[in-house]
């Protein structure tokens, strides 16, 4: 069995819990959180819940811990810290920031013989993943990437972390006419502002300087900056009625051309339509511990990427399974 351990329990550690009891190779051997451990109730009977800052103590009671923080402050911090004690997996979807975050926690984990996957989930991740397979197949053509509509858990959570805020949600908007584009295979030029827009709720706090929040929210690098962002300023129940779901979803498509002119046309698409954006990272993120906990035992060590990992070391199913099943 893998020992797992949780680091957060919000919406992404509790898909995680669910998650692992869907994996007969799996057991959840720990909870941590930065809440009083007596008022966080898990799902799973028997299974303790400690203080984060006890989580180094543990670290020959779990294979593979998944940190669930936020990209926006967490994880930068917190993969690097805890790549020193176990192996670990996270999904830091900052894409602008992924190289240096890379770089930091190769160092870590390769200095204290540790695998670190990071950047896990469906974009960065299963997204990622078939952008590279489409275009090493079409290398002649053109990627495009549209998400939503759905509810962004990292752009809410930066959101959230900005002064005066209570809670939000982002929404994410594919812009319709740009997604017809590039389906007819017209292999159009689109600049990140043209093939989304952004759509902000937020609960401010009494009093709150409104103004000075949506300027910080619309001029946030790396998250809303490059796209045409509306701010909303609701109430908790408005919220709590009408924004209680977290859906998502989107499409990858390679529109490429092959044949000794460039005369024949193909597309490639990929699309995911999810009822939970976090209980569907989760177990992409699950999966992906098996394979950190494989190449822990196999030595492997260091930082790794989706692209740097065999599609066979995620999957519960022994090779010769796969073979006569999959293959």
């Amino acid at each position: 069995m893998i020992r797992i351990g949780i680091m957060g329990y919000g919406n992404l550690g509790r898909g995680i819990e669910c998650a692992i009891r869907q994996n007969p190779d799996m057991e959840l051997r720990a909870v941590f959180t930065r809440r009083d451990p007596g008022t966080v109730k898990i799902l799973t009977e028997g299974v303790p819940v400690y203080r984060a800052e006890e989580a180094a103590e543990k670290k020959d009671e779990i294979d593979v811990l998944i940190l669930c923080g936020g990209s926006a402050t967490d994880l930068p911090k917190q993969t690097a810290e805890f790549a020193s004690c176990f192996h670990v997996v996270d999904s830091f979807d900052t894409h602008a920031k992924i190289p240096e975050h890379f770089e930091r926690v190769d160092k870590a984990a390769k200095g204290n013989g540790k695998v670190a996957v990071i950047s896990t989930g469906w974009d960065p991740g299963m997204f990622s993943l078939n952008r590279l397979y489409a275009s090493a197949v079409l290398p002649e053509g053109a990627d495009y990437t549209f998400w939503g509509k759905g509810v962004s858990q990292g752009h809410s959570d930066a959101i959230r972390r900005i002064e005066g805020v209570v809670d939000a949600r982002q929404y994410t908007i594919p812009v319709e006419e740009a997604l017809e584009a590039v389906r007819s295979g017209a292999e159009p030029e689109l600049s990140t502002r043209q093939k989304h827009t952004r759509e902000c709720f937020v609960v401010a706090k009494e009093g709150a300087d409104l103004m000075r929040i949506e300027t910080e929210i619309k001029t946030m690098p790396n998250y809303f900056a490059d796209y045409d962002t509306t701010v909303r300023f609701i109430s908790a129940e408005e919220l709590a009625r009408d924004h209680s779901g977290i859906p998502h979803g989107g499409f990858v498509i390679r529109s490429g051309r092959t044949g000794w002119n460039k005369e024949n046309h193909h597309i490639i698409e990929y699309s995911l339509k999810l009822d939970s954006n976090p209980e569907f990272t989760s177990s992409v993120i699950v999966a992906y511990a098996r394979a950190a906990y494989r190449l822990g035992v196999e030595g492997a060590k260091g930082c790794k990427t989706v692209f740097d990992i065999a599609p066979a070391y995620l999957s519960a199913k022994s090779g010769e399974e796969l073979r006569a099943t999959m293959l």
